[in-house]
């Protein structure tokens, strides 16, 4: 009774403060900036109300429109992804675009191979509905396989080259590598282990995802978009050294990009 208690708290935390979110994105003007980030929480709103209008999880309907919506989510996941790689890179056109089309490669074949590896899997005898779940989780599993690859070297770019950044990208882009990580070893760990703990993995992901929210609702603000922060390397010439290193390969991408 206690759990049932606690994940309808999460959740009512998570529509609330998602709604709360978008309005505050579209007050301040905020959604200018970030498109995508305000779409996506504009669409959870619905998105968390709907299973709780169903009775069945079971019925076709359900599973018609669950299919439909993760593919929807899968689809913000990626463009996520590309708007914080606009976000940091916005300076550095050369190296965007090289990220953009290599995480687009990396997603297809991740894809395809987490197809290939579900075959096996796949008898000719199932029903038509339990083909198309397979083939939505595989598309799902090695999509963000390939995007957390991504969101990782994105935070290590951040950690590495003192880029000067507005406070509100940095919190956007810290904040969404842990609520991305979290939906990623939820998947994980229901293809490691199944069904069995998936409640368990389900509502350590409503918690995270529930501060997460909370924290971009308190810590974005239409200040933050303006105040630049980075962090301090040991020395200007060391600051100095790893942005001309940046530049330079930047300079050299956009080359081979204009022949």
């Amino acid at each position: 009774m206690t759990g049932t208690v606690l994940v309808w708290f999460l959740k009512t935390v998570l529509l609330v403060g998602s709604a709360l979110l978008a309005a505050k994105l579209y007050r301040s003007g905020l959604y200018r900036r970030y498109p995508i980030f305000f779409a996506y929480f504009v669409f959870r709103v619905p998105n968390s109300i709907w299973p709780l209008l169903v009775d069945d999880i079971s019925s076709p309907e359900y599973q018609k429109i669950w299919i439909c919506t993760e593919l929807i989510v899968l689809v913000f996941y990626v463009l996520l992804v590309r708007e914080l790689f606009r976000l940091v890179l916005e300076k550095y056109k050369g190296l965007y675009t090289l990220g953009r089309w290599a995480m687009y490669l990396a997603m297809t074949i991740a894809v395809i191979i987490s197809g290939l590896s579900l075959i096996p899997r796949i008898n000719p005898s199932m029903p038509q509905r339990s083909k198309i779940m397979f083939y939505v989780i595989a598309t799902e599993r090695g999509a963000n396989t390939a995007l957390i690859i991504f969101v990782a070297v994105l935070m290590l770019f951040l950690s590495r080259y003192p880029v000067r950044l507005s406070r509100n990208v940095r919190i956007y882009a810290w904040i969404y590598s842990i609520f991305f990580l979290s939906n990623t070893f939820v998947l994980l760990m229901r293809t490691l282990f199944g069904l069995r703990n998936a409640d368990a993995f389900n509502d350590a992901h409503l918690a995270v995802a529930a501060v997460c929210v909370l924290s971009w609702l308190f810590l974005l603000t239409p200040q933050g978009a303006e105040a630049t922060s980075q962090p301090a390397p040991p020395g200007n010439q060391y600051e100095h050294r790893l942005l001309t290193q940046l530049d330079s390969l930047n300079a050299a991408l956009l080359k081979v990009g204009r022949r």
